[in-house]
């Protein structure tokens, strides 16, 4: 039997901070003072190769319960994100080949262990049960939803309303979400708020196969760098795999308004010291200065004390005193190659769509002394020397 912590502060502030909604509460907030061990259920599809901020405060928020002594059942979306999920999107997302999706997800579980300890997490692939189901299977799981249901999402409405292409396969991937709490006997299940659908499916699929239903745990979605919700889809996102001085230089980005909600949403620092943190500013604090200790605050919290020093060390030098950085990483080109091709295969740049984007805004520089020439020729040839991509990275052609 698990030693399960009642502590009750502790479970009153996984109950409250950083979370939207909880169904339901009490159901949810005895069988965390019980003393029963819980099964805490987290999905994610691997749509990118990198998990951002933006889907680590669930995970934190995994960690919270399993620092409880409860059992983390972590999902690896392998088959549903083939499928695709639209619960956030305007448009039908591309179906992604299996070959994509098992290359987007190599580094996870080292990406979550970032986080998790791994070795007390129960860790899944759901192609191990959704693969296996036929068509009477899936019959039987649609016939438990309504067209109604589905069609009443505010995104999937105004889309239908707009003319736009809805397909029958987005009408699967509930079921499959929901099925996956089915198949791993789910006592809670975590996620944003836009997942609500999906994970509420959860509830009805358990009570369909005779399971008690799981209760239900919505966190707050939190804004990326351009003030959307934080998506690898719009490239708005700061990644655990990010180098030290770029998720350092990504949050010093962010605009003043996210800066307490960030606080409480994606560090460990306590409520009481936020609260400090925002009377001064309301006082008048410089906002710069309270951004400063949350980036050093986050990327401690991926690359540990020393790391988040030397990140910040090399932002002061850089962005502050608009020194370059002593190191920089060196890329190798060969003679003649476009530049575009040169940033790809380094993955600076995740498309060459992306590199035209960052061309457009001016954001590609070649330094030269104290001069930065902008590079305005999408068909650049690359040539030795310091270039700038965006507004903190800077890499050497030699």
């Amino acid at each position: 039997m698990k030693n399960i912590d009642l502590n009750k502060e502790k479970i009153d502030e996984i109950l409250s901070r950083g979370v939207a909604e909880v169904i339901h509460h009490d159901s949810l907030k005895t069988k965390l003072l019980s003393g029963k061990p819980l099964r805490i259920k987290f999905g994610i599809d691997p749509t990118s190769p990198n998990i951002h901020l933006g889907r680590a405060t669930s995970i934190w928020k995994l960690r919270d319960f399993q620092d409880l002594g409860h059992t983390i059942i972590f999902i690896i979306g392998d088959f549903t994100g083939i499928i695709g999920d639209t619960s956030d999107k305007e448009a039908e997302r591309p179906m992604l080949t299996r070959e994509t999706i098992e290359q987007n997800l190599v580094t996870y579980f080292e990406q979550v262990g970032k986080i998790l300890n791994m070795s007390k997490v129960e860790k899944y692939h759901n192609t191990e049960w959704l693969e296996k189901l036929g068509y009477r299977e899936i019959g039987e799981h649609a016939n438990i939803f309504s067209l109604s249901d589905f069609i009443a999402r505010d995104n999937i409405k105004r889309r239908l309303d707009a003319g736009k292409r809805v397909s029958l396969r987005e009408l699967l991937y509930p079921l499959m979400q929901g099925y996956d709490s089915v198949a791993v006997k789910a006592d809670v299940e975590i996620g944003g708020t836009d997942q609500k659908f999906n994970i509420l499916a959860g509830r009805k699929f358990q009570d369909h196969f005779g399971q008690p239903s799981q209760d239900i745990l919505m966190l707050n979605l939190i804004e990326g760098l351009d003030g959307r919700k934080m998506s690898s889809s719009w490239g708005n996102t700061i990644n655990l795999t990010d180098a030290p001085s770029d998720m350092y230089g990504k949050v010093m980005s962010l605009r003043d308004e996210l800066i307490i909600k960030y606080f409480i949403h994606a560090t460990r620092v306590s409520l009481e010291h936020i609260k400090e943190i925002e009377e001064a500013l309301v006082k008048g604090e410089n906002p710069r200065d309270a951004k400063l200790v949350l980036a050093k605050e986050i990327v401690s919290m991926y690359y540990g004390h020393e790391e988040s020093l030397r990140a910040q060390e090399t932002f002061i030098a850089t962005f502050q005193k608009k020194e370059i950085p002593d190191e920089i990483e060196e890329i190798k080109a060969i003679e003649g190659e476009v530049l575009a091709d040169v940033l790809l295969n380094a993955e600076i740049v995740s498309s060459k769509s992306d590199f035209r984007r960052l061309v457009e805004e001016g954001a590609v520089k070649k330094l030269t002394g104290e001069e930065e020439e902008k590079i305005i020729d999408l068909k650049a040839i690359a040539t030795t020397g310091v270039y700038k991509i965006g507004k903190r990275r800077f890499i050497k052609i030699i």
